[in-house]
């Protein structure tokens, strides 16, 4: 069981990797599904099966479907990428920093949480009712802002892939 949850750990690290580094938008998905799919082998391997199935059929399935064909139709038409000197280029020293500090931290997090004793799961742990509850009310900000961050996100990909001819 701890070998499968280190198998998927190493893949939601790399393919969270491929997300961000990849110059393609396609395989930006096709990594972001991998990564869903990793992480519902994890809730499923916490007896959450609930979760598993909604981190498929929600996240995997429809959402990053309608991100694909976002992409596909911002994508029709246009030419290749203009290659040229970077404009990003004085942000590769602080990525490198706070990336080396993001590691330092989850090291730092994992070294505590392996010597500390696992907690136990309550009874109703990944039932639908008690999801639900917890949901809709302890963790309704949260569940709120999750949707906003997804409705921002899905603007700066129209904004961002929208030709210079089209104004809003």
């Amino acid at each position: 069981m701890m070998a499968l949850f280190w198998i998927c750990t190493a893949i939601l690290i790399l393919t969270a990797i491929g997300v961000v580094a990849s110059r393609h938008p396609v395989h930006s998905v096709i990594a972001l599904i991998v990564n869903f799919s990793a992480l519902a082998v994890m809730f499923l391997m916490l007896n959450a099966e609930f979760l598993a199935m909604i981190q498929i059929i929600i996240y995997a399935g429809a959402i990053l479907v309608l991100f694909l064909f976002v992409i596909t139709l911002l994508t029709i038409g246009t030419g290749p990428v203009e290659s040229g000197p970077s404009r990003l280029a004085f942000q590769a020293v602080p990525s490198i920093v706070s990336g080396i500090v993001a590691l330092a931290l989850l090291a730092s997090g994992v070294r505590t949480a392996s010597a500390a004793a696992p907690p136990e799961a309550p009874a109703d742990f990944g039932l639908v009712g008690s999801f639900g509850m917890q949901l809709l009310t302890t963790h309704l900000f949260a569940f709120e802002v999750t949707g906003f961050v997804l409705l921002i996100a899905v603007l700066g990909v129209v904004l961002m892939a929208a030709r210079k001819e089209l104004r809003f």
